[in-house]
């Protein structure tokens, strides 16, 4: 079984390509060219960050993380909590 990687894209799960070969073999020759051109040359800190972005092209994640960061900017309640609120403090 190959190596999968799962999110939650527009609420729904999404198994992504968890291999550097299995992400390739999803692009098309012009963004697998980039693709090897930049993971070739990435230091190894940076591969885990790089895999995942490149596994979630065409996705819509993109659009998705777009939307949610302009409803940010706006001030738009989201249900998110203060990490500084009472009772959230780790002993």
């Amino acid at each position: 079984m190959d190596a999968t990687l799962k999110t939650v894209i527009d609420g729904r799960l999404v198994e992504l390509p968890g291999t550097i070969a299995a992400i390739r073999a999803t692009l098309d020759t012009e963004q697998a060219t980039e693709f090897d051109r930049e993971i070739e040359h990435l230091p190894a800190t940076d591969l885990p960050a790089a895999l995942v972005r490149w596994a979630l092209a065409d996705t819509g994640a993109d659009e998705e993380d777009d939307a949610f960061f302009e409803r940010l900017a706006r001030g738009e309640d989201i249900g998110a909590t203060d990490p500084g609120a009472a009772g959230s403090e780790v002993a």
